[in-house]
């Protein structure tokens, strides 16, 4: 069984959902997880926002613009009456429901409820959409299988309990169709997995179904070696190992959900990389195989706070770093960068929340200072720590003020930290050196 992710831009339009129908539509069984319709998450988010901010009439009226859409996409998605009639139906409901949501108060709860309609209309279409050329395709709700524990983490067993009991009862069904992002807490209630989240939903299916491959099809053809936002004339890399594709996720390659790999590593499931618009292109495969050595590709992470703790008492005070970390761990911050010296400590954060209150703890026993509007530039390939023309890297950006240097911790992963204002520079720097001269 393969499963297949289908992103907001691939069943943005009707024209797209079409290139996405011939895609399932290839032989075998399948489970494809959705994303919303581009624009739709951003639209509902906006919804909930004027909820909270006490604007029904606003939230109101922001209710009936999308609402609108969704009548268009179904009336241009659909040929046959009777399939028209159905989702127009569907579509009615679920827009009343937000319409009373606007007159309720504001919640968490109530929140998650907005942003989940998103991919439930995404999915109820696209099923329809399918039967309505005689396709055996299911449409099965996430909420019916996937959850998160205590501890907000995907709940393994009771997925795979759940979404196998599913796949069992429904024997003749060749495209079963889901939703990504959504699911239950562990107490019942409606949940997601924060945006991009619906990679993570197919490799946490690909995982409870022992799928042979999981395929996240998107707008471009794979992983890029470089930002191709920032710098001209990338290329899409053909082959990654999971590790290098978890730094690359990780540290700003949007293409992928951070924790996407790590469902599926351990059982050496592979996932690819596939452009809807193009799907003949080869993609990028992850798998947990490593090919050469060198430098395959760099990413950047905006948006980075750094932070330097420094302490008289350091020097030979074994609990210094100790309480600086419990200080993260209780306002749940994680920590990208770390450098140490004799009396101080250097980090870095991309989630700078609790920001003011972390400072505040780490002035109790220590002089801090702040850095704000930095980047991380993270490079990654196999081996790279230990490749001989990895030390050119620091010539190359001679003329570049590095901040904090991540390196040795991981040995396909070099981090650096520089002011963002020079993130074009240095990444293009890199670009040219790495990749158009060859020093990998």
């Amino acid at each position: 069984m393969l499963v297949l992710k289908f992103g907001g831009t691939s069943v943005g339009s009707v024209k797209n959902m079409a290139n996405v129908k011939r895609i399932v539509s290839q032989g075998g069984r399948k489970v494809v997880v959705l994303s919303a319709m581009s624009g739709t998450t951003n639209a509902l988010v906006e919804i909930s926002n004027t909820i909270l901010g006490g604007k029904s009439q606003e939230a109101l009226t922001l209710i009936e613009a999308l609402n609108d859409k969704y009548i268009d996409v179904v009336n241009d998605l659909f040929s046959k009456q009777e399939f028209v009639d159905e989702s127009l139906e569907y579509v009615t409901a679920v827009f009343n429901e937000l319409r009373a949501f606007a007159l309720l108060p504001h919640s968490t709860l109530l929140y998650n409820k907005i942003v989940a309609k998103g991919e439930l209309l995404s999915t109820f279409m696209f099923s329809r959409f399918l039967q309505q050329d005689g396709l055996k395709a299911t449409l099965i709700s996430a909420f019916d299988f996937m959850r998160t524990d205590r501890l907000q983490e995907p709940d393994a067993f009771y997925i795979k309990k759940n979404l196998n009991t599913i796949l069992k009862e429904n024997t003749e069904t060749e495209v079963f169709i889901t939703q990504g992002f959504v699911c239950l807490d562990a107490d019942g209630n409606i949940s997601n997995l924060e945006r991009g989240g619906s990679d993570f939903t197919a490799s946490i299916i690909g995982a409870a179904v022992e799928a042979e491959e999981v395929q996240i099809w998107t707008d471009i053809d794979g992983f890029h070696n470089n930002d191709p936002r920032y710098v001209h004339d990338t290329d899409a890399i053909s082959h990654l190992s999971f590790d290098e594709a978890a730094e690359l996720a990780y540290f700003g390659a949007k293409i992928l959900h951070p924790q996407t790999v790590m469902p599926v590593r351990d059982l050496k499931i592979p996932v690819r990389i596939k452009n809807t618009m193009d799907p003949s292109a080869h993609g990028t495969l992850i798998d947990d195989s490593a090919e050469g050595e060198g430098i395959k590709a760099i990413a950047a992470i905006d948006g980075i706070t750094a932070i330097k703790i420094k302490s008289a008492r350091m020097l030979q005070a074994s609990g210094f770093l100790k309480k600086v970390f419990e200080i993260f761990e209780k306002y749940h911050t994680s920590i990208d960068m770390i450098t140490t010296s004799e009396i101080a400590v250097s980090l870095t954060i991309d989630d700078a929340t609790f920001l003011k209150d972390i400072v505040a703890e780490l002035e109790e026993f220590s002089k801090v200072s702040v850095d704000t509007h930095r980047t991380i530039v993270c490079l990654v390939g196999n081996n790279i720590v230990h490749h001989p023309d990895t030390h050119k890297l620091f010539q190359i950006l001679q003329d570049i003020n590095i901040r904090m240097i991540s390196y040795g911790g991981s040995n396909n992963n070099i981090s650096l930290l520089i002011n963002t204002s020079d993130k074009l520079e240095t990444l293009q720097k890199l670009h040219r050196y790495v990749f158009e001269m060859s020093i990998a």
